[in-house]
């Protein structure tokens, strides 16, 4: 399925199907196509919606994570969307969906977070890329993901572009600096919103014990773990993401549970 992008008020985004609003945002290295599977699954009995957000050309004065939840509030205020939303995030995606939040909780309806920064991570991001080494760049993707078979070379050579990119790498750079300054452990208590955490046991940037924390200082979370899965498990283990998310979805009583 090749997705449509839409243009309004300045910003690029997918918009698919009716219904209920299901608000994903990506990550540092990500792209719309990240969620794929979720699409394809939820396009039909909901409005999934995926702003392009602006990591590679925001003005660098505002490139961070303040920055990218004020884009993803302008966004939410340009197409009108009104009623709460489900958000979801991956990775900085996560860290953006949690302090949106925090900011604006009437608009949030159920968080689900996969892999997500705000607490500790482990990325490519914090320091500058080899520029022109495609093998290290090609191993650093490959880390993302129990099986290294999904760095696609099609995935390898869209973030090899961006590592040579003198720009948009220090807008990574400043990006990655900013999430690994935002400690979110002392706020994430105030957030009272059902929370899905869906995260792979095998995740080297965000890695298990981070889920365990979130599922302790989240007061309304439950924790799914996925096996030979990495920090992308709505790409690696898509079928087994849309069976948690869908559970999670048709539930009305939410409440705090821990499962592998």
């Amino acid at each position: 399925m090749e997705l449509q992008i839409k243009q309004q008020g300045g910003f690029q985004y997918v918009d698919e199907g009716s219904g209920e609003v299901l608000l994903l945002l990506h990550g540092l290295f990500g792209a719309l196509s990240n969620w794929h599977g979720v699409i394809d699954e939820f396009g039909h009995g909901y409005r999934v919606i995926i702003p392009m957000l602006p990591l590679y050309d925001m003005p660098l004065t505002r490139a961070g994570i303040s920055g990218l939840v004020d884009f993803v509030q302008d966004f939410v205020k340009a197409i009108g969307l009104t009623a709460p939303a489900t958000v979801l995030g991956n990775s900085l995606g996560g860290h953006l969906a949690l302090v949106y939040t925090l900011r604006n909780p009437a608009k949030v309806k159920r968080l689900v977070l996969t892999g997500s920064s705000g607490l500790f991570e482990d990325s490519m991001g914090g320091s500058f890329p080899r520029r022109g080494d495609y093998a290290y760049v090609q191993e650093r993707v490959a880390y993302t993901f129990y099986d290294p078979k999904v760095a696609t070379k099609e995935l390898v050579d869209e973030v090899f572009g961006i590592t040579n990119s003198n720009s948009k790498c220090l807008r990574i750079i400043t990006i990655a600096r900013s999430a690994q300054r935002h400690n979110l452990a002392k706020d994430l208590g105030r957030i009272e919103v059902p929370t899905l955490l869906i995260w792979g046991l095998n995740d080297t940037i965000t890695p298990p014990v981070v889920a365990h924390e979130f599922n302790r200082l989240l007061p309304r979370a439950q924790l799914h773990f996925l096996d030979h899965c990495g920090h992308a498990p709505m790409m690696e283990r898509p079928q087994a993401f849309n069976r948690l998310l869908k559970a999670f979805l048709a539930q009305e009583d939410l409440q705090p549970t821990a499962s592998a």
